[in-house]
């Protein structure tokens, strides 16, 4: 997979749901971006791309070119997109660049930016909602079941053929307990436990209370806020309907959240009940349970309501049935907890839906056709599970989203297609050296570049290709081939005979400044390897005599290479001579202005700072080996703890592992 950023620095909004869990924090980052987009790119092995803004929502899928991506590079005016690709044909790789016209993001670029930011935020706020959903399972404890499978133990150990609902009404009425109930709630639940338990719940139910409340609620109205603006956006049909922004599904994303919303203020509902009636209930069977082992009884603990005595009965009432469909499902008979079947993701239905009869609204609304098929009213399932409706959320959402990166990714089509060369079997051994720059500037936002080397051929010029972006637009030398003079040093460059460095590898250290490593032909003793900075104005600036390279679109570049119009280039100082290193390859972070070497072996790296002020103490005969005294270097081996707290990956990479 490939991957690259165009982007600006984007600031970061972190939301924290700390509260959801003591042990646990989470944190969902935002990409709020810039003013300006920021996008990713990704080419994988089957030639289809991707474009993501703001690292985050897929808003292109190009299907445009064939073979695996080597490397890609979106313009920073959006006009059109670099690829390189590999393509195995009778068994021999070709190694081929394609330019893809991508003008559709430059036309609608403010559309694209405000419909991206609208993308990303939506997405945000999914995510902040199943984090949401699972801090509150996570608040929801194992120990709230037991209630119910005592009962249910309680079931297949009584004699009697009296319910369990019964055994418990008569000790509210009346105050006794049947040996078997006493039994069951002196042994096995307790006094203590019974205290536990009770002190759980209603600690369980507070904490899944408040993230309902702050998180849940608040996440799915700004969801169906940023879903509200989008459906504005889609109506404005001359701005956003060539993007593929389709009113009626957003219309079906926001019915969906409403939905959702209904569900979450049911869970509301059932907590409140809930609590109320298992205060009243733990409140009442801890004084029995007192009175039942002669203990004290607290004179405030024995006063007790008529409205109190209500909440027992109706708790009794409504969750002491017994249900043995359940034993076959659960291994009980009862369902006395109601909260976890709406936060624990297991079952789509409700095990214990709760009851609409009596609802006046409902019933006024199932009563009149109109109002129950009006598009104004949210649906609303009472037997579906909240993980449910979530989900039936997101699966709208996405598909309401998905739209716009077909539409775009249809409308880029292909403009150029060169196929460059045949690549050496040599090459498996190692990465190319293929570099397209990753960033861009103003100055050069209208040109692509790209470097190369056909390995297979007899000598190891870098080849440079630009392009202007925008393909009605022609420049002057395309294609050219640098050569590297036996002496790097302007005094000594002028005579083209004495050409012996060959180009090992090169990165794109700045957007017009290119980091080499260099060859030296004849094998010189501790001479034989240089890492060099080449500015491009250096390249270019010659008054070429040279002759116009004509490209011959039935044949590939490698069979043309002759023709190309070849430069040979001083570097100046800006050059070292790296010394008791193999170097190979090289890989550079021009804004941290860093560079590091990498072995032909591949085990031993070299980093270096490429922005060090001279100290002004170097001798005189360091100088003529040494011309850039601005670089620093720092050899590390990878079996030293030093190399593994720099963190350098490369510094251990095997052969295997680069294939």
């Amino acid at each position: 997979m490939i991957g690259v950023w165009l982007t600006d620095a984007p600031h970061r909004l972190n939301l924290s749901l700390s509260s959801c869990s003591e042990e646990k924090s989470d944190e969902i980052i935002k990409f709020l971006g810039d003013v300006r987009l920021n996008a990713l790119v990704l080419g994988g092995v089957s030639g289809e791309i991707e474009i993501y803004a703001y690292g985050m929502y897929k808003i292109a899928t190009i299907t445009e070119v064939f073979g695996s991506c080597l490397g890609l590079c979106l313009s920073s005016d959006l006009r059109s997109l670099s690829v390189v690709t590999e393509l195995t044909t009778a068994s021999t790789p070709e190694i081929t660049y394609f330019q893809l016209d991508t003008s559709l993001l430059s036309e609608y670029l403010p559309e694209v930016t405000r419909m991206a930011r609208k993308f990303t935020h939506i997405s945000t706020l999914l995510q902040y909602i199943k984090l949401s959903l699972t801090c509150m399972c996570e608040a929801w404890e194992e120990i709230l079941m037991q209630m119910d499978s005592r009962l249910t133990k309680f079931v297949q150990e009584k004699n009697t053929s009296t319910s369990v609902q019964d055994e418990f009404m008569e000790l509210l009425l009346w105050g006794k307990a049947s040996p078997e109930l006493q039994a069951l709630l002196m042994n096995q639940l307790t006094v203590k436990g019974l205290k536990k338990l009770g002190q759980s719940v209603e600690s369980s139910y507070s904490t899944i209370q408040k993230l309902v409340i702050s998180h849940l609620q608040s996440g799915s109205e700004a969801l169906l806020y940023h879903l509200s603006e989008l459906k504005g956006m889609a109506l404005w049909k001359q701005k956003y309907q060539p993007l593929g922004l389709d009113a009626k599904a957003i219309e079906d994303a926001i019915t969906s959240v409403g939905s959702f919303i209904l569900k979450a203020n049911e869970l509301l509902q059932v907590i409140d009940g809930g609590m109320k009636n298992f205060k009243a209930f733990f409140r009442w069977l801890y004084v029995a349970m007192l009175r039942m082992s002669e203990d004290h009884v607290l004179p405030e603990l024995n006063k007790m309501t008529q409205k109190d005595i209500s909440f027992v009965a109706d708790f009794l009432t409504e969750y002491f049935n017994e249900a043995p469909e359940l034993y076959n499902q659960k291994g009980k008979y009862f369902n006395v907890e109601r909260v976890g079947q709406y936060v624990k993701d297991e079952d789509e239905n409700l095990m214990s839906p709760p009851s609409t009869e009596g609802n006046q609204w409902f019933n006024f609304v199932q009563g009149s056709a109109a109002l129950k098929e009006s598009p104004l009213l949210f649906p609303y399932y009472p037997e579906k599970s909240l993980h449910f409706v979530k989900r039936q959320m997101e699966a709208v959402i996405d598909q309401c989203l998905a739209k716009p990166a077909d539409v775009i990714g249809r409308s880029v089509h292909q403009t150029l297609c060169i196929p460059l060369y045949h690549a050496a079997k040599s090459e498996e051994l190692g990465p190319r050296l293929i570099s397209l720059p990753s960033l861009w500037n103003d100055k050069s936002r209208n040109l692509h570049y790209m470097m190369f080397c056909m390995r297979g051929s007899a000598d190891t010029k870098l080849f440079i290709f630009r392009q202007p972006t925008d393909v009605s637009r022609t420049v002057n030398d395309a294609f050219v081939a640098v050569e590297f003079g036996g002496s790097l040093n302007s005094s000594k460059c002028e005579n083209p005979e004495s050409l012996r460095y060959g180009c090992l590898d090169a990165r794109f250290y700045e957007d017009e400044v290119v980091t080499l490593v260099l060859k030296d032909n004849a094998e010189a003793e501790g001479r034989d390897r240089i890492l060099a900075l080449l500015p491009l104005s250096s390249v270019y600036s010659a008054e070429g005599a040279d002759c116009p390279f004509i490209r011959d679109p039935s044949k590939r570049l490698e069979q043309q290479s002759a023709d190309i119009p070849a430069r040979t280039v001083c570097l100046e100082s800006q050059w070292r001579v790296l010394e008791n290193i193999k170097a190979h390859y090289v890989s550079v972070n021009g804004y941290r202005k860093v560079a590091s070497v990498l072995s032909s072996n591949l085990r031993h790296v070299r980093v270096f700072e490429m922005d060090v002020e001279d100290d002004g103490e170097a001798d005189e005969e360091e100088e003529e080996e040494s011309h850039s005294q601005d670089v620093t270097e720092e050899d590390l081996d990878p079996s030293t703890e030093e190399a593994q707290n720099h963190g350098l990956a490369a510094a251990d990479v095997t052969e295997e592992s680069l294939e």
